[in-house]
């Protein structure tokens, strides 16, 4: 086995020695079988389909809207529930930091969405640990520790709807059962309704979507929110759940995948980072789509714009929110120009989302709360739907003159892919790094960056690695980052492995 291979990560697995009738709670596993049977094997089908549609688009044939369904020439609307019809600004970070979740529950933010996905190790330990913080949330009974200032910090009331981001389809568990991999969708989920007591929760259950591409998986998320509705004994449209476009294929099947999801479905959420990623791999082979370098190109960029104005005309027109995405510069207690920067560049940012008719944002810091609320009308903008919109604008306008390519661009994509594998490996799915809270979706956007720049000659297999071996020694030799050494080396190991083998996906 070569380096490149043995250094790709492998994907979330069981403890050596695992039972699924002695290690989960009593019940679990009868519960569970007979789920895995039904929709692991609709969920492997729709991961085949996804690859088909990238290799058809690596071979020249891209991703384009649906012709007419119901879904688009029909009168249909959904009726926002009470609870949900402010959602200004939705606060998200990883579920396996308690501090953090309690923080963000008692930041006066509209929504919370408590992550399982890109902004945590894909690992059991985390995982675990996760969805025991979400379960204690939801009570209003999770606390922390305040080493600052010391004492016990525990959830104040308050309206604030919790959000939960399981796993996407992409995603597969090991070692649940022996020889078998199944959904990790479907574990998470399986795992929340069963051990919830559903009585206890202010709001209906409310869930995030992660990384779909097209309308057909909204109706396996249909009928597994119908399936452990029906366990539970309560209405089959109890679970609720807003969608994240972070695929490009999705972006030109919003409408129909919201109309297969309309008893469940209140909203839409534009990932832009993961989008920007997909946006990548599915041009992967266009020299005309060789994107520039990541901070040089603008919050307002045609191929965000447009699809940040599709978003609301079609939620709007179907009664459905529109939910913008995540500034990454974040603000500093301890650092006075940093943190003035970062505010304003967070309200010129959620301004223009207001603008574009989105009803709420995402943020990741408590201080950016009251900036990002304040950006967009109480409650949102449901009656700002106007008929006639065009439900088809261009998703891949050219990329000519936006922005910088540069050799700096490039050595900025390898340091920071170092940077936040080596989090990743110690425990960190989610890092600060010169300002910026970047996520999985930093990893694959860089990733990509310099995956293109390979395949359409910038720079040379060799160069590359010359920036990896660069920026590693300048990482070891700063001793300002997490882990040790070797944990470093480990971290470009794996960035450069999975950029020579085509590994582009979310791990």
């Amino acid at each position: 086995m070569s380096l490149a291979q043995s250094a790709l990560p492998p994907m979330s697995v069981a403890p050596e020695g695992f039972d699924i009738v002695r290690d989960m709670p009593d019940g679990f596993a009868a519960f569970y079988r007979p789920l895995h049977e039904r929709f692991s094997p609709r969920r492997d089908e729709l991961a085949a389909k996804r690859s088909e549609v990238l290799a058809r688009a690596h071979e020249g044939t891209l991703p384009n809207y649906l012709p007419p369904s119901d879904a688009s020439t029909t009168d249909w609307k959904i009726e926002l529930p009470a609870w949900c019809l402010d959602q200004r600004n939705q606060m998200t970070g990883p579920a396996d930091e308690a501090d953090l979740v309690v923080k963000m529950l008692n930041s006066g933010a509209p929504g919370v969405m408590l992550d399982l996905e890109d902004s945590m190790a894909n690992t059991w330990a985390s995982m675990s640990l996760g969805l025991d913080n979400i379960i204690a949330a939801l009570y209003g009974e999770l606390t922390y520790e305040d080493k600052k200032r010391g004492g016990t910090v525990a959830i104040k009331p308050s309206d604030t709807v919790v959000w939960t981001r399981v796993r996407g389809l992409h995603l597969s568990q090991a070692g649940v059962y022996p020889g078998e991999l199944t959904s990790a969708s479907l574990f998470d989920l399986a795992q929340l309704v069963y051990r919830l007591d559903l009585s206890r929760l202010k709001h209906p259950l409310a869930i995030y979507i992660p990384k779909s591409e097209s309308a057909e998986e909204g109706l396996w998320w249909r009928d597994v929110f119908r399936a452990l509705a029906e366990f539970k004994g309560v209405p089959h449209d109890y679970i609720k759940c807003m969608a994240l476009c972070e695929a490009h294929p999705f972006a030109y099947q919003l409408e129909e995948f919201a109309y297969n999801l309309r008893e469940h479905l209140l909203g839409l959420n534009l990932g832009r980072w993961d989008y920007m990623a997909s946006l990548i791999h599915f041009n992967l082979n266009d020299p005309n789509w060789i994107l520039p370098d990541r901070n040089t190109i603008p919050h307002d960029v045609a191929f965000f714009q447009n699809l940040r104005t599709l978003i609301p005309s079609i939620c709007h027109k179907h009664g459905l929110l529109a939910i913008g995405g995540m500034t990454a510069l974040f603000p500093s207690r301890e650092d006075a120009a940093l943190n003035e920067r970062a505010l304003a560049v967070l309200a010129q940012d959620k301004k223009n989302e207001a603008n574009c008719l989105m009803d709420g944002a995402w943020t990741g810091h408590p201080d950016q709360n009251a900036i990002a609320v304040a950006q967009f009308p109480v409650p949102n903008q449901l009656a700002s739907y106007a008929a006639g919109f065009d439900a088809q604008p261009d998703l891949r306008p050219s990329v000519a003159g936006v922005g910088s390519r540069s050799i700096e661009g490039t050595r900025a994509a390898a340091r920071t892919v170092i940077r936040y594998r080596n989090g990743y490996i110690n425990g960190k799915g989610a890092s600060l790094l010169d300002g910026f809270m970047e996520d999985l979706a930093t990893d694959r956007i860089y990733r990509l960056m310099i995956a293109q720049r390979l395949i359409h000659g910038v720079h040379t297999a060799a160069e590359v690695t010359a920036l990896f071996d660069e920026e590693l020694e300048k990482l070891i030799a700063s001793g300002k980052e997490t882990g040790d050494a070797e944990s470093l080396r480990k971290a470009r190991a794996i960035g450069e492995a999975m950029i020579l083998q085509g590994a582009h996906d979310p791990v």
